[in-house]
């Protein structure tokens, strides 16, 4: 038990938290992976995500012995972001029409989760560097100066988490303190920036779009069919279709698990759903855990989020407060993405349900979110520092003892001789 007390330190909740939903996870994912086992042999797609799984145990290790101070380097990693994200553009693997992963050395990641990471380390830097006085108030420029453009390349063949980021960064903003001014500013820009990019979907001809905007296209049709699936259902040929197959058989899964489910790995819709492992991952576990397991999923990351505010609430320094933040905004705000998606709440966006989906870099970021979390639980909170103060002196105390009994040992083994 003490072995394990020094090893898991920080917050014991949000520890707990990422216990439950990597083990969700694993069942989950092992059941909803049927369709890849036809590609490959049986173990081998539960096999690579149990690894990213361990891996991501182990950086949320790393990360959490790491002082908060240290993570405002992460804020000079935005340019790098801005550049991996431009050279992906280029080269780039294209998926579903995207172009979202990168190869380095055979290795493929997406350049928009570090750049997801960076801007929130940046604008929690920024944040911290309140005014005094009479002096002016720079911070809304600077943070903007760096989220635009990030949020603009992004945006280029992923408007959901280009939306989402600049969300979470106007969040931070409203707490930060931001001047009221330049958040009605900024509100009203969106507003009406939004409203003219729905126009321009929805009423300019999809030939056009494609030669201005080619992702655009794909974000108009998902529109289309959102709207679609809203129409009368009991119309056989409105319930089914090409377009809505998989908001369809997401509904269907939703039915079939009732209150307490059909238990894990008794899925039918796995083998229906192109990403029953990822994007509509919510809609396998309600079919096969109930909506009682859906709630508790549900629960899951609503206590991690009110844990994460009252971490945050108990820090004394501005940085690492805006720091745990924005990290626990990003995984709940993804979490609810995905889940408004399976219950057909929003049109599809593609985002992930955070440690439950099927994924590599998206799950290893988001281990460093939660490492990071606990890390400003361990440094930065009164409690946490009282705890690792007395784990080092009870550390200490036996590391005096054994050297005691070291050393009468060889007191005694020396007498004998």
């Amino acid at each position: 038990m003490d072995f394990i007390n020094k090893i898991f330190r920080g917050d014991r909740v949000i520890w707990m938290i990422f216990m439950f939903l990597c083990l969700i996870s694993i069942v989950e994912v092992y059941s909803a992976s049927s369709t890849l086992t036809y590609r490959s042999n049986y173990w081998e797609p539960i096999g690579r995500h149990t690894m990213f799984l361990l891996v991501g145990t182990a950086v949320v290790l790393l990360t959490h012995s790491i002082k908060p101070r240290f993570f405002s380097l992460l804020a000079i990693m935005v340019p790098v972001a801005w550049g991996l994200l431009l050279v992906t553009k280029v080269m780039g693997n294209s998926v579903n029409g995207a172009d979202r992963w990168l190869s380095i050395g055979g290795v493929s990641f997406q350049p928009s989760e570090l750049a997801k990471l960076s801007l929130i380390a940046f604008t929690a830097f920024v944040l911290s560097k309140q005014k005094q006085g009479n002096l002016k108030d720079n911070r809304f420029f600077w943070i903007m100066g760096f989220a635009i453009p990030t949020c603009a390349i992004i945006l280029l063949d992923n408007f959901s988490t280009a939306a989402l980021l600049f969300v979470i960064v106007y969040v931070m903003m409203f707490i930060g303190q931001i001047p009221w001014k330049r958040i009605f500013q900024l509100t009203g820009l969106m507003i009406i920036s939004l409203a003219l990019f729905v126009c321009f979907l929805i009423f300019v001809p999809s030939d056009t779009i494609n030669k201005v905007f080619p992702r655009g296209v794909t974000w108009k049709e998902r529109i289309k069919d959102f709207n679609h699936d809203k129409k009368d259902i009991t119309d056989p040929a409105i319930a089914f279709s090409d377009d809505n197959y998989q908001v369809s058989h997401s509904k269907i899964a939703i039915t079939r698990g009732g209150v307490f489910g059909k238990l894990p790995g008794n899925s039918l819709e796995r083998d229906f759903l192109p990403q029953a492992y990822s994007d509509f991952i919510f809609a396998i576990i309600i079919e096969e855990m109930g909506i009682i397991g859906g709630i508790f999923v549900v629960l899951l990351y609503v206590i991690f989020f009110i844990r994460a505010g009252i971490i945050a609430n108990r820090c004394e320094k501005i940085f690492p407060k805006y720091l745990v933040i924005g990290s626990a905004l990003i995984i709940v705000s993804q979490a609810l993405a995905n889940m408004a998606v399976a219950v057909n709440l929003i049109p599809v966006t593609g985002q992930p349900l955070p440690l439950i989906s099927r994924g590599g870099t998206s799950t290893l970021i988001t281990c460093v979110y939660v490492g990071i979390i606990l890390s400003v639980s361990r440094f930065e909170n009164p409690k946490g520092i009282q705890r690792e103060v007395a784990i080092a002196v009870e550390s200490e105390e036996e590391k005096r003892e054994s050297n005691e009994v070291a050393f009468e040992e060889e007191n005694i083994n020396a007498g004998e001789f």
